[in-house]
């Protein structure tokens, strides 16, 4: 049986921490960045949680658990 081959795109997107979550980085923040207070653009500057519904779907991407 062959192994599972990871998702270049989705490794190179999330991180998974120490506890088992996986982290990424937000959206809205690579153009038309005028428009937008600083503080809006410096809390998307943050890394977040992926959700509780994407869960499964990223961590089969990353091959990790079943």
């Amino acid at each position: 049986m062959p192994k599972m081959k990871t998702n270049s795109s989705a490794k190179k997107r999330f991180k998974l921490t120490g506890t088992g979550k996986i982290t990424r980085k937000n959206a809205f923040k690579s153009h038309i960045l005028t428009k937008m207070s600083t503080k809006r653009k410096r809390n998307l500057g943050h890394t977040s949680l992926v959700s509780k519904a994407d869960m499964g779907n990223v961590k089969r991407m990353l091959c990790i658990g079943k």
